[in-house]
């Protein structure tokens, strides 16, 4: 074997290693020890500053049909589902940036290519016809902004899962309440599961049954140092955690 064949050799497996390795991505953005808020755009900067694989943010539906920035479903105890965009206005986050709209997110997360832009379609709590709508505003708006690429949907909604399934047969769509066997999802033609480490640890073996169906598998929400290399050593796809800078150190290790 000549000295080009071996270092062809040497080249694939150092592409298929870095291909197996587990991802990160930084939930709400990084923020934990950045001290940025929570789904800022400041975190999405402090993320994407880290190269993280994804950066994870939520998004809700505002009764004017505005998508939102924020976990939970009031921002600074203004409820999202029944005020307004302007409403929302009247608070701030701690470091003075308003509620930001997911178009204005977006925006920032697609001036580079890197980083994921991992986008938590929230369950609307006024019901299904308010998710399904936001499905559609969701979809359309990551079209408008030519921000596929970049993109991938995530739901605790089975319903808006199967609904953005229906309304692009290739977009990267991951379900996420951790109900749903990996069959399931493969039959549902659906990108993957991304559920909670107890989900994982119940049930030892989905992530081998999920990687032999061909789906991508994601953990959240992991912060302690023996979940992160329990999973890591699953051989788990990507990791969501608060604190991605202390996962990447034991991935590098």
């Amino acid at each position: 074997m000549n000295k080009l064949s071996i270092l062809g050799i040497m080249l694939c497996l150092s592409v298929l290693v870095q291909a197996q390795e587990t991802q990160i991505i930084a939930h709400r953005g990084a923020w934990k020890n950045t001290k940025s808020p929570q789904n800022s755009i400041a975190a999405l900067r402090d993320a994407i500053a880290q190269e993280v694989w994804g950066a994870e943010f939520d998004v809700h539906l505002t009764k004017d049909d505005v998508l939102v920035v924020n976990h939970d479903n009031d921002f600074q105890g203004i409820d999202i589902a029944t005020s307004t965009y302007q409403e929302l206005l009247a608070k701030q986050h701690p470091n003075g940036e308003q509620i930001a709209t997911a178009e204005a997110y977006l925006q920032e997360g697609i001036k580079q290519s890197n980083t994921k832009m991992i986008f938590e379609l929230k369950t609307n709590r006024l019901g299904l016809d308010r998710t399904l709508k936001s499905v559609e505003i969701a979809f359309d708006l990551v079209k408008k902004l030519r921000a596929e690429s970049l993109t991938e949907f995530i739901a605790f909604s089975y319903d808006a899962c199967l609904h953005f399934r229906a309304l692009d047969k290739n977009i990267p769509i991951h379900y996420l309440n951790g109900d749903k066997s990996p069959q399931q999802i493969k039959d549902a033609n659906l990108t993957g599961i991304d559920y909670h480490l107890s989900v994982f640890k119940k049930n030892t073996d989905w992530i081998t049954a999920a990687k032999n169906l061909g789906l991508k598998t994601n953990v959240w929400t992991v912060n302690k140092e023996e979940d992160m290399n329990y999973f890591i050593d699953s051989g788990i796809d990507y990791i969501t955690t608060d604190e991605p800078e202390h996962l990447h150190t034991l991935i590098k290790k």
